[in-house]
């Protein structure tokens, strides 16, 4: 029996050391995930990234569904513990510094740690239909890097946000957060996980609403826009074929029934 859509899932195919050395070594270098927590219960774990540093302070840029309350959305929860395990896979605490619910776009404040590398971003980059794209994301506990590829394609998600755009990139939970590159190493936006599809944020979105966050101080909210639905389907349990069972799990009913929850 194996526990799908689960944090700690890693990607089915992974490419990561077949990505080319000077791209490999940014990434392995400014690439975190990130876990929330209430108490001693982790609430949410995803992947994120280093944008800047500015003296002891380092900021990662991450999804927002890290501090979203459970049962409201569209809210952040209160009294959140965000842990950042470093590309050395050192745990240090974060803060979080800026969010958006409706691009679900969050920005962690990390004291006392300079980061070496950041993402590649440029906000005049070109994104064409098919072209080929990398999705990077790490395990919360293993700390282990993933990369797996894709192109873009020219469909709108399903999502509420309607900026967003669509990758054939398949990411597990484990991925969401993480940088959406071009294989020169440029980021090209930040993932979000789907049943059939890898939504992402593109990066001129990122770059305006970074803007935005830096225009408004600490801890900011981006209300300019009504925040969206954000739904991560559940965890569930599936047997493998080989499991002779009275009653057989279907994995595509319950897929199905997962998309219809969510």
């Amino acid at each position: 029996m194996r526990l799908l859509n689960n944090f700690e899932e890693e990607f089915s195919e992974d490419i990561w050391s077949e990505l080319e050395r000077s791209v490999n070594s940014n990434m392995s270098q400014s690439v975190v995930t990130l876990a929330s927590f209430i108490g001693r219960k982790r609430c949410f774990a995803c992947t994120g990234v280093f944008i800047d540093c500015n003296g002891s302070t380092t900021r990662v840029l991450t999804s927002a569904s890290l501090v979203r309350t459970s049962d409201d959305e569209n809210t952040v929860a209160d009294n959140l513990k965000i842990v950042v395990c470093l590309p050395d896979n050192r745990r240090t605490t974060g803060t979080l510094q800026h969010y958006s619910l409706h691009y679900n776009i969050a920005v962690v404040h990390i004291m006392g740690f300079c980061c070496s590398r950041t993402a590649q971003i440029d906000d005049q980059m070109q994104i064409k239909p098919q072209m080929k794209v990398v999705a990077v994301g790490r395990g919360y506990k293993s700390g282990k890097f993933m990369a797996t590829s894709g192109i873009v394609i020219d469909k709108p998600s399903k999502l509420d946000c309607k900026e967003l755009k669509i990758s054939t990139c398949k990411i597990t939970k484990a991925g969401i957060g993480g940088p959406l590159i071009d294989f020169d190493g440029n980021l090209i936006g930040m993932n979000f996980y789907g049943l059939e599809e890898t939504p992402y944020v593109p990066v001129n979105i990122i770059v305006e609403v970074l803007k935005n966050f830096d225009a408004q101080g600490f801890v900011a909210v981006n209300d300019d826009h009504s925040p969206n639905r954000w739904p991560v389907p559940k965890p569930f349990w599936c047997y493998p074929t080989w499991h002779k069972l009275e009653e057989e799990v279907d994995l595509e009913e319950e897929l199905k029934y997962q998309r219809e929850q969510y």
